[in-house]
Formats: structure tokens, C-alpha cells, sequence
């Protein structure tokens, strides 16, 4: 049986040591937020146990875990890896937008910190270890596929997306997203930051298996 995301150990040399600020950061947000290990666990959909192995940095976070547990505390990705930029400059420059590793994903932040939506630049690579991940959570996710093809699924249907194809859905509806070319897919993408209470990661194989605490 494969494990799951949870009982995955952290890469060696990989991205906990690119990004070594997010444990800390992850206590420090939800302390802010005024919610437990519990609570925060179950708001993002992950065990306490496992939130609290990420908060003291012996486990990584994928994307999913992280885009989750913004959701929940009500801010952004970039928020929780302490890219807060200076002010609010609504041009975010190139040069700017610094290569991070979470889960086999490669992100690119491209929009500003402390917004109602968050925009990145995706590369999703072939077999990355994330395409079993199925996610359910509020708010709305759009995305344009820039170079390769995806494969993306959404409820019990399975799409084929080439380059210059785009997809708007609810994101309460569980869906996966996987490159299906050789050299991965590259990825315009954006999704809503909604707090619920009922905001929610789905992990697993399927799309009607959700990974509670």
C-alpha cells in the first residue's frame, strides 16, 4: 500500500532546506490566528500530529499542505514562507519572483501578499509525487496551461489540456492536477483565499476519500 502524504519522511536535501522558515512560521500564523493544533489541523485537513511535525520542521509540506493551511489562517503561501514584501507595489517584477520547492512543485509567486486571491507560476513534473492528490476546499481556481500538457482532473472526469488551454471550476469540487508530457507541465495560476470553517485539504486516491484528523 502506498503511503500517504502524511507518512511520507522529508527529502533529504530537498525542500525543508530550501525553504527553513516555514516551520517557524507556520506556529507563529496560527498562534496570530488564535486556533489550536487541533483546529488549525482540522480546518486544513490534516492530523494534529502531522501539522505539529510540520510546525517543528520534521516534515515538509507539499503545495497542497501549504495553499491549505493559508486558507485556514487567512493569508497566502507567501505569507507562511515569510515573503512579505515591503509594501503593497502591485507590479511584481521577474527578477522578484524567486524559484521555491514544495512537495516536486516549483512555484514562482506572481501576485502581491494580502490579496483576496493568489497568483502563481507552476511547474507541475511528470510523476512528481503529487498527482494522487485530490483537494477540496472553498473559493474559486483558474489556470492556463503555458507549456506541456495537464492532465486535470475534476469530480469523476479526467481532462487532457494542451498549451494555451485554460480551466475555471469551483474548488469545492475534488481535483487533481497532474503534467501528462515528458518534461512536466508550466502552469498561470490562480485560486481565492477563503477562511471557513469548513475549509478542508482531501488527500488520497480517489476523489470521494477525504484524510481527516
Amino acid at each position: 500500500m502506498r503511503p500517504s502524504p502524511e507518512q511520507r519522511p522529508a527529502p533529504v536535501g530537498g525542500p525543508a532546506e530550501e525553504i527553513p522558515v516555514v516551520a517557524p512560521q507556520l506556529r507563529s500564523l496560527r498562534r496570530r490566528s488564535g486556533l489550536t493544533l487541533e483546529a488549525a489541523a482540522a480546518l486544513a485537513g490534516l492530523s494534529p500530529a502531522h501539522l505539529s511535525r510540520l510546525e517543528t520542521g520534521r516534515r515538509t509540506p507539499s503545495l497542497p499542505m501549504l495553499l491549505a493551511l493559508a486558507r485556514a489562517y487567512g493569508t497566502t503561501v507567501s505569507d507562511l514562507l515569510g515573503e512579505v514584501p515591503e509594501g503593497r507595489d502591485p507590479i511584481v517584477r521577474a527578477d522578484r519572483m524567486e524559484a521555491q520547492e514544495a512537495g516536486g512543485w516549483t512555484y514562482w509567486r506572481a501576485g502581491g501578499s494580502g490579496r483576496a486571491m493568489q497568483a502563481l507560476r507552476l511547474h507541475v513534473p511528470l510523476g512528481g509525487g503529487q498527482e494522487e492528490l485530490v483537494r477540496v476546499h472553498p473559493g474559486e481556481e483558474w489556470l492556463y496551461v503555458t507549456g506541456g500538457r495537464l492532465r486535470l482532473t475534476l469530480g469523476e472526469s479526467t481532462h487532457l489540456l494542451e498549451t494555451g488551454d485554460a480551466a475555471h471550476f469551483d474548488s469545492l469540487t475534488p481535483h487533481r492536477i497532474a503534467a501528462a508530457s515528458p518534461g512536466g507541465v508550466d502552469l498561470l495560476f490562480m485560486h481565492t483565499l477563503m477562511q471557513s470553517g469548513v475549509s478542508e485539504l482531501c488527500l488520497g486516491a480517489a476523489p470521494t476519500r477525504r484524510e481527516m484528523p
